[in-house]
This record gives structure tokens, sequence and C-alpha cells, in this order.
């Protein structure tokens, strides 16, 4: 029997945990996924970073993350990667975790358009009322590009681990399988959409 492409908490609810890299699309997807779903988008950097790049403490950031999974009862679809600040409260309370895999050299190259419109501001920023500067993108060690970079690897890392814990099919936690890896050039991200897409219509 081909598994589904999310399993949802039985009820019809689906609260996806969006995970991967800086640049990997994980708001794009995020955003895709909660259209399609019904259910509010929740972009994690918008409750760490407020205007002007001031950082949200840990308490914060936590208790507005809680107040938004609680306001969203019918589910939700959550981007964003701030264990370290939120603990697993997200991952905990999702039914789903899809991790974003693709080459570097796919997605770098989007990465650095995407900071250049956002330079010019011609996209909107990461979070409201924190525009990306020249010194911070070129000339600084929390520059997003170099980020991307470091962090791949790292960050491949950190979810293979999570994936032997929770992985679908694969992971030792046989009872919290509930981890997907989309990786590839696309062609798989595009493919899971449309099984999506048909899980819906035949709900």
């Amino acid at each position: 029997m081909t598994p589904l492409p999310l399993l949802g908490d039985g009820h019809g609810r689906y609260r996806v945990h969006v995970v991967g890299n800086s640049g990997v699309g994980k708001s794009t997807t995020g955003k895709e996924l909660a259209e399609l779903l019904g259910v509010p988008f929740i972009s994690l950097d918008t409750f760490f970073w407020n205007p002007g790049w001031k950082m949200s403490t840990n308490e914060e950031m936590r208790s507005k993350v809680e107040a938004a999974l609680a306001d969203a009862p019918n589910g939700w679809v959550v981007d964003g990667n701030y264990t370290r600040r939120i603990g697993t409260i997200v991952e905990e309370s999702s039914t789903d975790v899809v991790w974003l895999d693709p080459p570097l050299a796919l997605y770098l190259p989007r990465l650095i358009w995407r900071t250049f419109l956002r330079l010019f501001r011609l996209r909107e920023p990461c979070s409201p009322d924190c525009p990306e500067q020249v010194s911070e993108v070129f000339f600084s060690k929390e520059s997003i590009i170099w980020w991307c970079i470091t962090q791949h690897r790292p960050a491949r890392v950190r979810e293979r681990a999570r994936m032997a814990q929770i992985g679908f099919g694969v992971g030792s936690n046989i009872q919290g399988q509930k981890m997907r890896r989309l990786g590839g050039w696309g062609g798989e991200l595009r493919a899971w959409f449309s099984d999506v897409r048909r899980m819906l219509q035949n709900e």
C-alpha cells in the first residue's frame, strides 16, 4: 500500500513542520501547502525578528509560538528551525515533519537572487521592518548567504539524525515516524505536492 503524502491526525487535521537549511524554500513550500490544506501558515522568522532586526528572547518567542499554535486548532503549517530557542513544541505538536533537502547548487543561487531582490525592496523581508542591508549581506559573519553555505552540511547532519529516529518507514521510533525527506532538483517536491492534492481531493 502506497503511504499517504501526509499523515495528519486521523481526523482530517494536519499540523506540518517544514524544516531545512536557510534558502531551501521552506516559506514558499509552507505557504503553498497551507493554502492547499486551508490552514494558517506560521513563519518562525517573524516571531524571532522584531522590527530593526531586534531578536526576541527565547521566552518571548516561545510564548508567541505557543499562542499561534493554540489559535489554529484545525491545523497549521510552520516553517523554521528554532529548536535551540523554543525547544520541541512544534515538532511534538506536529502530525508531519517535511525536510526539504535539495542540493546546495540548486538553492544557493535562488537565495542570492532573493537577497538581491530584498536589498532593492523588490521582495518582502523575512520579517516586517527588517530590511536587508548591504553591510550585513556582504560584510558580516551574520550574512544569510554565508550562513546558508556554512550550515548546509550541519543541517543535513541534524536532519539525518532526526530521520533515523522519526523518519517515515526508516526511523527507530516506530510509533513516532512522521518525517519525510524531499530532495533532488525539484521533481520530488513537485511529485509530492501532486500526491497531496490527490489525497485532499479523495477526502
